[in-house]
């Protein structure tokens, strides 16, 4: 049964947001008191959070697909949809976010560090919300946003300061059962390491964590054996072990071409592993062959610029000059590292000239495609079954300057227009200098073109009513939910 899991796709949903509702005040005497619709509550989040006593993500393994609450819809009466609830996901401290093609999206270093995976979907708003000086009584409300999902993947990289790297049976889960109060399992046959073990040294005054990573042999960058699952544990270490068996009992193996070996494979792997500081520890010194070999040996490695140390996990000999050792190359690398500096808020305003949507020619559909973060969420925030609702779409859309756009790329009346992807675009033949808005629907069958000129208090009247529906867009955009 899999008891350790360093690597999971996770599939995650937030919450959609509830939709707003369309509602008129009715009391005694006063049948039509105005629009109190509420808000539609906003979705959950889908949160990652370090947490130090989660050590794996076997939770994610079994159970991959997680989804957050939905907001609840409004009622009558003013009254909002309640809040969907976050769902916060516990994960090791270590795990790298990762998309399906392998981008970088977060490194969780650190308790408490947070990231959101998926974003929680606005709630619509209410038909109060909604109304103007213009629109007084708006009949429709604006349906909930759906809620960002997608797959994300997680990786685990061990948080230590020392890497014990080395052949299988090379002694690091013995050497690291005696440094610390690690208990790995420990055998006399390959690969009985089959999961990172981590331990907690006290070497005098500093404190640091050493961790045993499982057997490396011949191509282990290349997916062979157990070792291309667990190079990633050695990425963050401060400093490399090399642990070499001084009495194996291969034929074709000494400890020098397992070093080669083992070097090869790092350098093989990238990451920088290959720049970082190593020392070499001879083992299981304990055994006369095993003594006569290291002395042997030991000059040449010290000529390649390498510090060696002559140990015996068994007989527990030479163990405190190691720890001390690396006590103070540890302490040497925590000081290297730069001060974490103060977090900056950095703030980037747009540019003057930038409309926030795109408008291009689709040859393959045939169809004029606008593309944009608001005329999208506002698209799926529409209910089509009412022209009310269409009608404030298309005043929305007009004032953002779509029609403009759409007029400066050569679009015709009649051509057909998509809002959106291609998977859930909405279509339509567009029709230029049409009059789009609710305050239209009592007026179906005239022609505001072919009308009198109006008195100056009356576009004065209507100018201001058009800036009041614009500060109703910038308030809808700006609302907290």
């Amino acid at each position: 049964m899999t008891t350790f899991v360093d690597r999971v796709e996770l599939h995650v949903a937030a919450g959609n947001g509830g939709h707003g509702c369309a509602s008129v005040h009715r009391e005694k005497f006063k049948p039509l008191g105005g629009p109190d619709g509420g808000n539609g509550g906003r979705g959950g989040d889908v949160v990652l959070v370090v947490d130090q006593s989660v050590t794996t993500l076997l939770d994610y393994h079994h159970s991959p697909h997680r989804k957050a609450t939905n907001g609840k819809p409004g009622e009558g009466g003013n009254r909002s949809g309640k809040d969907g609830q976050d769902l916060v996901l516990p994960v090791p401290d270590g795990t790298v976010v990762l998309d399906k093609e392998g981008n970088v999206l977060a490194d969780l270093v650190g308790q408490g560090t947070t990231y959101v995976a998926a974003e929680g979907g606005r709630g619509g708003l209410g038909n109060a919300a909604l109304s103007s000086a213009r629109r007084k009584a708006p009949g429709f409300a604006l349906l909930g946003v759906p809620g960002a999902t997608g797959d994300i993947v997680l990786e685990l990289k061990t948080v230590a300061d020392v890497a014990l790297v080395g052949f299988p049976s090379a002694g690091k889960s013995s050497l690291i059962s005696v440094l610390s109060a690690a208990k790995p399992k420990i055998a006399d046959y390959p690969f009985t390491t089959l999961v990172p073990n981590l331990g907690v040294v006290t070497a005098g005054s500093t404190v640091y964590t050493i961790a045993d990573v499982p057997g490396l042999i011949p191509g282990a960058s290349q997916g062979k054996g157990l070792g291309l699952e667990f190079l990633r544990h050695v990425e963050r270490c401060s400093v490399l072990v090399h642990v070499l068996d001084t009495a194996t009992l291969e034929s074709d193996r000494d400890p020098v071409s397992d070093l080669d070996v083992i070097e090869e494979e790092l350098k093989q792997y990238g990451g920088g592993l290959e720049k970082r500081p190593r020392l070499v520890v001879l083992n299981k010194v304990d055994i006369p062959d095993g003594k006569d070999l290291a002395d042997m040996i030991r000059p040449d490695l010290e000529a390649r610029g390498y510090k060696v140390f002559e140990v015996s996990a068994v007989a527990r000999t030479g163990l405190k000059e190691l720890s001390y050792f690396l006590a103070e190359v540890v302490a040497k690398a925590r000081a290297r590292k730069p001060k974490q500096e103060a977090t900056r808020i950095v703030i980037r305003p747009k540019a003057v000239d930038e409309t926030g949507f795109t408008v291009t020619f689709d040859e393959a559909e045939g169809v004029y495609r606008v593309r944009g973060e608001k005329p999208e969420r506002w698209v799926r925030q529409t209910d089509f079954n009412n022209d009310e609702a269409v009608g404030y779409l298309a005043d929305r859309l007009n004032r953002l300057g779509v029609e403009d756009e759409l007029l400066k790329v050569g679009a015709r009346a009649g051509d057909g227009v998509a809002i959106g992807s291609d998977e859930n675009a909405v279509v339509f033949d567009w029709e230029p200098s049409m009059m789009a808005g609710a305050e239209m629907l009592g007026r179906r069958g005239e022609d505001h073109r072919m009308e009198a000129p109006r008195p100056a208090a009356q576009r004065r009247k209507e100018r201001d009513a058009r800036r009041s529906d614009s500060a109703q867009d910038e308030y809808d955009e700006f609302r907290p939910f």
